[in-house]
């Protein structure tokens, strides 16, 4: 396997690659490619290449003083299983933006094991936290 690298450059991050995938997740599914678009203009986002190849992408919103959320974290298939996901978030969290804020926010079905590894936690008092969705 050729050696995989993470970049910030978002000019060299693939939208189609990215929209791709995330219409068709469980937590972006018929998200527009216009709103994957705004989305990445509107934050610090994360290519995964190996080689000339994006295999994955995250991308995070910050005031980079008090919070940070996580969010559209995704390694394809035919690469999961071999710590591509542990190096980007690896990565992710060394970055100046998040070195003070006093929290990173995430939602997940399914990767509860990978970000407790980085001291992720289940909210303690989820009946403190709201949310307005806007449909």
């Amino acid at each position: 396997m050729q050696e995989v690298t993470i970049i910030r450059d978002r000019s060299k991050i693939n939208v189609d690659f990215v929209h791709a995938y995330l219409t068709q997740s469980y937590w972006a599914k018929g998200r527009t490619r216009e709103k994957v678009l705004q989305s990445m203009e509107n934050s610090l986002c994360f290519g995964v290449f190996t080689g000339e190849e994006q295999i994955g992408f995250a991308r995070l919103v910050t005031d980079s003083v008090v919070f940070a959320w996580l969010m559209d974290v995704f390694v394809i298939d035919g690469f999961k299983g071999r710590g591509i996901g542990t190096r980007l978030i690896e990565y992710i969290l060394k970055q100046p933006e998040v070195q003070h804020v006093n929290g990173i926010g995430l939602r997940t079905n399914d990767a509860h094991g990978l970000y407790e590894k980085f001291g992720f936690e289940k909210i303690v008092e989820p009946e403190t936290w709201m949310l307005k969705k806007n449909e």
